[in-house]
């Protein structure tokens, strides 16, 4: 009743695909990304059954990862997946190491597979797929080969080792667009909107931050630290959302020698940074540009702030810069650190898979949008961030980007310095579908507002 083929992971050929294709005799087709699964008792039969039950085009189940420590002993944890959605475009979208395929209709989609990947044969396939269906049930034991922390895993899709991955990936997503109506065309943009009220800077840096009594003073002192041409000015907005640990006080201090910096203490209602965010750039006070600085991070030097008006504004004087800026966003470098300033691998992140043409599109498919992000406020206050401790940042790119033009700049502009209280440094199981699971319902929400603009 199955045919069973192992794959060495979800990077493989179409050729592979295609062999497998052509080579499945049986009614349903195994493919298994990793050697050794072992099946919970009648697990091959659950998942014919619920594939019968349900008439899906793949099935993929929960399972138990081993590992093996010291002693060779094993350590078995549980490992569970999440459901898939149509905006689950992740490349690295984790359907465990089993695949379950109804032969008839994996023929008939390799049949349409029209490109030959070298890398990119699964991810097609599965795009292509109608139907995706979670199994909710532990199934099979799987050897667990990656021990890395998720804070380590972080940044693999944009290691420069990654890259010719990483085009193929794009290729193959945005055919997908394409056949689906989502497809954005370069250049097609709204105008952004005018102001015609004063503010009182140029530019805003803000930091939300909470329970950052390590870290704050270096972000605000890097902050305060930036020069600006005459005729420009900013200041820093930091947000305290209700810390406890000594974080306000400490900015209180700073605050008096400084009055560059404005502090906002937040209410005890929820906030989190997308809320945090959302009081600082509707606060009067705030710049006609919008800067990101988180509270464990700092600026790479004090042109930070003067690089993100120049992108902004194309380096005009200021005397006869443009009315409207270029970008309604723009997103700079940063490198990784660890809290003494030492480069850790992979070292900087500049996202160079982002092209004027594409980027949009390739967005839809990628974890993140890069950093540090600047932004137009007038077009900011119509959007908003969403009131969320994660993902925020993300689903605001993703709209803007939909309908504006967003710039980039190459220099390294921030140090994101990476240490134990990070909020991604050691996400568990559950922590990490929840993050993952959020992300791809905000891809689900743009790809249908793109699908029906």
């Amino acid at each position: 009743m199955i045919s069973t083929f192992y794959l060495p992971g979800r990077v493989c050929s179409t050729k592979a695909i295609k062999e497998i294709a052509q080579q499945t005799t049986e009614p349903y087709t195994m493919i298994c990304l990793k050697p050794g699964i072992e099946w919970v008792y009648l697990g091959q039969e659950r998942m014919v059954q619920v594939m019968e039950m349900t008439g899906a085009t793949m099935v993929y189940a929960d399972h138990f990862n081993k590992l093996k420590i010291k002693n060779e002993e094993l350590k078995i944890t549980e490992a569970p997946v999440i459901d898939y959605q149509i905006g689950a475009l992740r490349d690295d979208f984790d359907f465990g190491a089993v695949l379950l395929w109804d032969t008839k209709k994996l023929k008939a989609l390799v049949a349409q597979m029209d490109t030959e990947y070298e890398f990119a044969g699964l991810y097609d396939l599965r795009l292509r797929a109608e139907k995706l269906e979670h199994i909710p049930e532990y199934l099979y034991y799987e050897v667990e080969t990656d021990t890395r922390k998720s804070g380590e895993k972080l940044f693999d899709y944009v290691d420069p080792r990654n890259r010719q991955v990483q085009i193929e990936m794009e290729q193959c997503v945005t055919a997908h667009l394409k056949r689906i109506g989502a497809y954005l065309k370069p250049g097609e943009y709204k105008e952004l909107p005018v102001t015609g009220n004063p503010y009182p800077v140029t530019a805003s840096v803000i930091i939300p931050c909470k329970n950052r009594a390590r870290t704050i003073a270096d972000a605000i002192h890097s902050a305060l630290a930036q020069k600006v041409r005459e005729g420009y000015s900013f200041n820093v907005i930091v947000v305290d959302d209700n810390s406890t640990d000594g974080t306000a006080e400490i900015i209180d201090k700073l605050q008096i020698t400084n009055d560059k910096l404005v502090l906002i203490h937040q209410d005890p209602t929820w906030h989190a940074i997308g809320g945090n965010w959302n009081v600082a750039i509707h606060d009067p006070r705030c710049g006609k540009y919008a800067i990101q600085l988180d509270s464990d991070d700092t600026y790479f030097d004090e042109t930070t702030v003067q690089k993100f008006i120049d992108a902004f504004e194309g380096a005009p004087s200021p005397v006869t810069r443009n009315p409207l800026p270029l970008f309604g966003m723009v997103i700079g470098t940063y490198q990784l650190t660890n809290m003494a300033g030492e480069i850790l691998p992979p070292g900087v992140i500049d996202h160079r898979e982002w092209t004027d043409d594409n980027g949009r599109n390739n967005a839809l498919r990628i974890n993140g949008l890069g950093a540090p992000r600047g932004f137009y406020v007038p077009l900011l206050r119509t959007i908003n961030y969403p009131t969320t401790k994660y993902g925020e940042d993300y689903a605001v790119g993703l709209r803007i980007s939909r309908d504006y033009p967003i710039g980039r700049i190459y220099d390294v502009l921030y140090n994101c310095r990476r240490w134990e209280d990070n909020s991604d440094a050691n996400c568990d199981i559950v922590a990490m579908n929840r993050n993952n699971w959020y992300k791809d319902r905000l891809r689900t929400w743009e790809l249908q507002a793109r699908m029906n603009s």
